[in-house]
């Protein structure tokens, strides 16, 4: 079976839990750490694990969960949720934020490529001010949903007055950020700080070849 999105954050989270405490989390622990609506949701998504092998659960135990393989070779699915600019920004379809959850595109990937990290999402690029990053237009990016990233990755970034979105490198310099693409031939943006909205880190570059 192909894992959901939010079944790989689930797994994902039970082995972090298990590796840093020893022990297993509760459902609301998971709720919470998975930010995640309600504890039926995370229930419901259990006896999926469970009954496709992943995990063993206890029902008459708070702390009942039981992780039995990791499955490294496996397959899971992320959303593709729109485009994005590598050049001048160009408006997005939500005014706020990316709308995952009314992507009906969807991608099949491996797990190795999230690196078992979950609130990955895909966009396609238009464009190509990412091309020395071998970011073409056309390619796929796995974004991981963050909203805080470190001088020099490579960020979907929202320009609030611009209610447009980008993706460059970002740099958070003295009373300005530097979005700064990867082409030679491209110039810097510079946005005041308060401007600036992080959607995502670029994790993985999907290429489209013919």
């Amino acid at each position: 079976m192909i894992l959901s999105s939010k079944q790989q954050q689930i797994l994902d989270f039970i082995h972090r839990f298990l590796s840093r405490r020893h022990y297993p989390p509760t459902i609301r622990e998971i709720v919470s750490g998975c930010g995640i609506s309600s504890t039926s949701v995370v229930g419901y998504n259990l006896k999926i694990l469970e009954s496709e092998g992943y995990i063993r659960r206890r029902p008459d135990v708070s702390r009942g969960i039981e992780l039995l393989t990791s499955h490294p070779g496996h397959r899971l699915v992320v959303p593709v949720i729109g485009q994005i600019a590598a050049g001048e920004p160009i408006p997005v379809p939500t005014p706020d934020i990316w709308d995952v959850a009314a992507s009906a595109e969807t991608l099949e990937i491996t797990e190795d490529l999230t690196r078992g990290r979950g609130g990955v999402y895909a966009l396609r690029v238009k464009g190509l001010s990412m091309v020395d990053a071998l970011i073409n237009d056309g390619d796929i990016v796995l974004m991981q949903s963050v909203n805080v990233v470190e001088n020099g990755e490579m960020a979907a970034v929202w320009l609030k007055a611009e209610k447009e979105v980008t993706l460059k490198r970002f740099y958070a310099e003295d009373r300005r950020v530097r979005l700064q693409p990867a082409n030679r031939q491209m110039k810097a943006i510079y946005v005041a700080p308060e401007n600036v909205e992080i959607q995502g880190r670029v994790i993985a570059v999907i290429r489209q070849l013919g």
